[in-house]
């Protein structure tokens, strides 16, 4: 396979988004999107806060809905990438897809599959400095089935590798995921924490069955495929971030469940909401690895999208941010620039949802020793407590964003 700087911009990906855009403003879908706006304002009745950033996250999540629903034909399968920032194909401005609680530096992709059909996935691997690639089967209820990681893979020597998909057993066979019934698609994740050097792997899929369908789902079927997901997508969003809403704001040790929900084993997941009292106050993180490669601290609204991650650090990864000389992690979330390097920035937003995850332990055991430490506290009381090596100038913040937003631009090449 070729090697591309952006191999999530493949034929597939560029025809499956502009027509995604032309169903996204299709009379039916329109309609069903306005029902979905009344129905999800109603089930949440956000703060003022939410409702301001209300509108681009909903047509965020909605697009999202359609990019997924139109690649659910298991007989004539697509590797298509999912929950991308807003981005143009041949002058085609197509909308951001981000949802579900979104990881910045995930690049996400879906695969549908069936039990009774047989596939094999090609592929070359990406540069990444922390090999976390996950090729994980779902259920409908995104169950996990089956599973592959990136350091289970075989490769050649030039990083090509296959994988084999269907109901039998490997027999052998390198690189084989077995499927049973409910087998329903695979998702897959490569996390970029480098994102101006690591790049995800190049993929393709083809379906190898005897017994596929001759004819793809019919417009009318992906239209009613693509409603039903709509409404999914907002329902499952509020049921996720219920789970730290339910929760004393400005708390952070909600654990999520690894097995269920889409999250994965052997990571830590802690999430809360927080409630700033003013613009002068802050949360103040201490953050302890215990060992672990990976940690990311993503900013999401209540509507389970990202604020502005390409001009902002509206997220940060252990890559990204200054380390203490304890070996501990000092941030603070906060609405105005503290002045710290390690500045989680809301977007201006007082409310939100910060999720935490470790990832990649030792042996992958889940070390017993990591922590999170939060307070609200005056920014600048917060300030005094972090160590003047993390402390920066209005150019020096303005030279970090910068590079910030050329590492990202790869992602939005066409």
């Amino acid at each position: 396979m070729k090697i591309l700087n952006n191999p999530i911009a493949t034929n597939d990906q560029k025809e499956h988004e502009i027509l995604a855009n032309e169903v996204f403003h299709e009379k039916e879908i329109i309609k069903r999107r306005k029902e979905i706006r009344a129905y999800w304002l109603d089930l949440v009745k956000p703060s003022e806060t939410m409702l301001s950033c209300f509108d681009d996250a909903f047509n965020e999540v909605m697009f999202g809905a359609v990019i997924w629903g139109l690649n659910q034909d298991p007989s004539y399968p697509k590797v298509i990438t999912i929950s991308r920032v807003a981005h143009k194909i041949d002058n085609i401005s197509i909308p951001g897809s981000r949802w579900g609680i979104d990881n910045p530096d995930s690049v996400y992709r879906v695969i549908p599959i069936s039990n009774d059909q047989s596939y094999v996935i090609r592929g070359k691997l990406g540069k990444q400095q922390f090999n976390e690639n996950h090729f994980t089967l779902w259920d409908e209820d995104m169950k996990t089935i089956g599973l592959i990681s990136g350091n289970q893979i075989v490769a050649d020597q030039k990083g090509n590798f296959e994988i084999t998909v269907d109901s039998k057993n490997s027999f052998n066979r390198k690189n084989h995921i077995q499927t049973s019934k409910g087998a329903k698609e695979f998702y897959i994740r490569d996390t970029i924490i480098d994102w101006q050097n690591d790049r995800p792997n190049l993929l393709d899929v083809k379906n190898i069955s005897q017994n596929k369908s001759n004819k793809p789902f019919s417009k009318k079927k992906n239209i009613e495929i693509v409603k039903k997901y709509m409404k999914k997508w907002a329902f499952n969003t509020t049921r996720w971030n219920q789970q730290a809403l339910s929760k004393p704001e400005n708390e952070f040790s909600f654990k999520i469940d690894r097995d269920t929900d889409g999250a994965l084993r052997n990571q830590v997941y802690l999430m809360g909401h927080f409630n700033l009292p003013s613009r002068d106050h802050c949360i103040n993180l201490e953050i302890f690895l215990d060992d672990a490669k990976y940690f990311i601290a993503p900013i999401t609204n209540i509507w389970g999208t990202t604020n502005e991650i390409m001009k902002k650090n509206g997220s940060l990864n252990n890559h990204q941010s200054k380390i203490n000389d304890t070996g501990t992690y000092s941030f603070i979330l906060s609405q105005d620039d503290p002045g710290i390097h390690n500045w989680l920035d809301p977007s201006g937003l007082n409310q939100g949802i910060l999720t935490l995850r470790w990832s990649g332990f030792p042996n992958e055991v889940v070390g017993k020793d990591l922590y999170v430490k939060s307070e609200v506290m005056l920014i600048e009381d917060a300030k005094k407590n972090i160590s003047k090596a993390q402390h920066i100038l209005p150019e020096e913040r303005e030279e970090q964003l910068q590079k910030r937003a050329r590492s990202y631009s790869w992602r939005i090449e066409d």
